[in-house]
């Protein structure tokens, strides 16, 4: 067997590399939250489709107004009301005021709206009490919006926030990456899912569960397996996996055991492996390659090593195929509470919390006994690159973060 180790960067880039986007599909605008667009996306219609009042006031000639104060109001004649959405035509005549509501469209001849607060109306004449610069309080045509303006670039990972730019530029369906279907297996024969009766010396699936929840975070669809440390039956399920799923994820069997059968088996059923053994701890186990077209992540077992395997390397894997380039996870810059340190020739992940004060936030490095505690409190992972063996505390440092 092959035991070359390689970078955890170049594991990242050739991960990278190997894997394209899925096909895209067409979903209605008000779907698209957590979507990747396939196409830029450029607005067909202004808005606001008109000029646009952006209070409720009283739209005028800036002119009649220009002298207007408390001491000084103005008297004008009101000519109407206008509310959002009318199609009734006004037109300000000089010493002529139109009442409007926000969201209305500008009268022709009005080129200001006094706010309401500094009016005071009795029998449709208006005391105008502030003055209103031409422009004032008015929303120009396409001001947010304008038709044929470029919104979105493709690639762009799609929020609640931009369905709404986007609907309001007048589009109503829109193409995106599909998003991929995801086969999580889990090896060992003492291995559980949650809810099943578990015997002595058995484990629940805590680190599939865990892969599972990142997944579905992101909005991918999981089918989760449990495959018992048997070389037919784990074929036959990874087979299966092909079928039905873009990706598959498997948790356990990637060292060189007698139990560890997954690199042995997916070399019989003819994949192509990308890499097997990476300088990262934890980690290192971790493997990548291509079967039948399809990308396989093979994790190690043990809890930290898994976690960190996945969230570098194959998290990444997965957000290109679903079409974005955006990483999965977002990083902060923060302050080193304590020194920590690692080995020249690796990269070492440390999953740590915040602490947080009015000047700054800080990192803390945690040190639990319990594997599983330390992963599920954490709040983030500082790296130790390769080549560095140590930061110092009160060194600004960058953070994944895990919340």
């Amino acid at each position: 067997m092959n035991m070359e180790f390689i970078s955890f960067q170049k594991a990242l880039s050739l991960t990278l590399d190997r894997i394209r986007p899925l096909d895209s599909i067409v979903v209605p605008v008000a779907e698209s939250a957590g979507f990747t667009s396939s196409e830029a996306l450029c607005a067909k219609v202004d808005s606001p489709s008109a000029d646009a009042s952006l209070k409720d006031g009283y739209a005028v000639h800036s002119e009649d107004v220009a002298s207007a104060s408390t001491e000084k109001p103005v008297l004008l004649k009101v000519s109407g009301v206008a509310a959002a959405g009318q199609n009734q035509a006004f037109s300000v005549k000089p010493k002529h005021a139109v009442r409007l509501l926000t969201g209305a469209k500008i009268p022709s001849g009005a080129n200001a709206v006094v706010a309401g607060e500094f009016t005071e109306e009795i029998d449709e004449v208006v005391r105008i009490m502030a003055h209103a610069e031409p422009g004032r309080n008015i929303l120009p045509r396409g001001a947010d919006v304008a038709a044929g303006e470029a919104l979105l670039p493709a690639g762009s990972v799609l929020t609640p926030g931009s369905a709404g730019l986007l609907a309001a530029g007048g589009l109503d369906r829109i193409r995106v990456y599909r998003q991929p279907g995801i086969a999580l297996l889990a090896t060992g024969d003492e291995i559980r899912l949650p809810g099943e009766p578990l015997a002595t010396g058995e484990i629940y699936a805590s680190n599939m569960i865990t892969l599972d929840a990142w997944c579905r975070r992101n909005g991918w669809q999981t089918t989760l397996s449990i495959v018992p440390d048997n070389a037919t039956t784990l074929g036959d399920r990874l087979l299966w996996a092909l079928d039905d799923h873009d990706a598959i994820v498997t948790s356990g069997g990637a060292w060189t055991s007698d139990r560890d059968l997954l690199a042995k088996v997916l070399a019989d059923l003819g994949w192509e492996k990308i890499y097997h053994r990476v300088r990262l701890g934890p980690g290192k186990a971790v493997g990548f390659g291509v079967l039948k077209g399809r990308p396989v992540f093979i994790l190690p077992g043990g809890p930290p090593s898994n976690l960190i395997a996945f969230l570098l390397l194959a998290l990444p894997g997965l957000a290109r195929l679903s079409g974005t380039d955006t990483p999965p996870i977002r990083k902060i810059e923060a302050i080193l509470k304590t020194t920590v340190t690692g080995q020249i020739d690796w990269t070492q992940a440390i999953f740590g919390i915040f602490e947080k004060n009015s000047k700054q936030i800080a990192f803390n490095p945690k040190k639990n006994r319990s594997r599983l505690k330390g992963i599920g409190t954490a709040e983030g992972i500082l790296m130790i690159p390769e080549g560095e063996t140590r930061i110092e505390a009160g060194e600004k440092v960058t953070v994944r973060l895990l919340t």
